[in-house]
């Protein structure tokens, strides 16, 4: 269950920045800007980060505030899904990273995959999206959406990246420890059922 105290924050971060970008009335503004310090107030209470870090990640863009997109390549090799250990937690997650302005999501999927296992991919097709508060992931102070694309091999081979330490290919039955801040035990056997289903409807939280 996500936490009441960070999506309280998270919501009061949104109408901040919304507030402050399209507010004209200068003591409005100023009531916005007091919102915002009070939701970097929050995240600095609750979880021990300097105010100043909490305040440049959490709190330091402009403009409506809207989720943020991760993108996950799903790849399967002989009924096995491809996997990269991630340097960062020592655990195993699908590849993928943020979306980068400029490029598709398809495109991500493809380049993110490269980077990170070394495969040359094809993306055929999306097979869901996830709302990350709907999943048991850690408490994360954005609100995250996941695209899961399907992707096929089309060359290359298994090398490690700079952000991951190894690579491999796993069955269902055998999945390693997970990075559950990036991918769950449900969202990677989902992704098992939607490549032995060909024609199943794509997911949508």
């Amino acid at each position: 269950m996500q936490l009441k105290w960070l999506e309280w924050a998270k919501q009061i971060q949104a109408i901040s920045q919304a507030g402050l970008e399209y507010s004209k009335d200068m003591y409005d503004i100023e009531r916005f800007q007091q919102l915002r310090e009070l939701s970097i107030e929050i995240m600095h209470q609750y979880t021990d980060v300097e105010v100043e870090k909490v305040q440049a990640l959490f709190a330091n863009e402009t403009g409506y505030a809207t989720p943020k997109v991760d993108i996950r390549a799903v790849v399967f090799q002989n009924d096995k899904i491809l996997m990269v250990r991630e340097k960062q937690d020592g655990a195993w997650a699908l590849p993928g990273g943020w979306g980068d302005i400029g490029l598709s999501p398809k495109q991500i999927a493809v380049k993110e995959t490269k980077e990170e296992s070394g495969f040359d991919v094809e993306a055929v097709r999306l097979l869901g999206v996830a709302d990350k508060n709907f999943h048991n992931h850690p408490p994360s102070p954005w609100h995250v959406y996941k695209f899961f694309i399907l992707c096929r091999i089309v060359g290359g081979e298994a090398t490690v990246g700079d952000e991951t330490s190894d690579v491999g290919f796993f069955a269902a039955h055998e999945l390693p420890p997970l990075s559950v801040e990036r991918n769950t035990q449900e969202q990677i056997l989902k992704m098992f059922d939607s490549n032995s289903s060909p024609h199943k409807t794509v997911f949508c939280d």
